[in-house]
């Protein structure tokens, strides 16, 4: 794992326990999301192996495949975000004062809870209704497709979660905005 405390690239914590426990929570979304990777990379050379070695046909493999990387990614948001993985382009927080560049992050952080809250609301939304309906996967596996909904309002409200204390991080002076230093 990357990072130490003094590490720009890590968000910050500053021994705050609110952040501390938010850190955690999406350091083990990281962990989570890379494990999916890994059981969708043996489902893929299991099927591969199926396909071409045993001339057999799969069921359920491709499916399950495209579930898992999608879910993967959801739940992976958060860590991305702890690190600043996301993509940055610091050119004009650069070229403001460190007043401004506080101002700019607060107001970044906000409209992005804002838009990941809405997200979140319409993914709650859309796995509820897959929960309510029984809704299941046109394919011959027929999943039951809340269990892959699922990391919809999962992922995004771990995301939502992150942000929030990226937020607070950056108006309670614990963590610089953008992760750049006042020159």
């Amino acid at each position: 794992m990357s990072g130490t405390i003094n590490d720009p690239s890590v968000a910050r914590t500053g021994g705050n326990p609110f952040l501390r426990t938010v850190a955690a929570i999406s350091t083990v979304a990281g962990w989570c999301s890379a494990a999916m990777i890994v059981i969708a990379v043996a489902i893929t050379c299991q099927m591969i192996f199926v396909r071409f070695v045993l001339n057999g046909s799969t069921i359920w493999q491709t499916e399950a495949v495209v579930y898992l990387m999608i879910a993967a990614t959801l739940i992976g948001l958060p860590y991305v975000q702890r690190l600043r993985g996301h993509v940055n382009v610091d050119l004009v927080p650069l070229a403001l004062s460190p007043r401004w560049r506080k101002a700019l992050a607060v107001g970044m952080l906000a409209v992005s809870c804002v838009i990941v809250a809405i997200m979140l609301w319409y993914g709650y939304e859309w796995w509820h209704f897959a929960w309510d309906r029984g809704w299941r996967s046109d394919t011959v596996w027929g999943v039951l497709l809340w269990k892959p909904y699922l990391a919809l309002p999962v992922g995004l409200g771990l995301f939502l979660l992150q942000l929030v204390a990226d937020l607070y991080a950056v108006v309670a002076g614990i963590d610089k905005p953008f992760g750049l230093e006042d020159s």
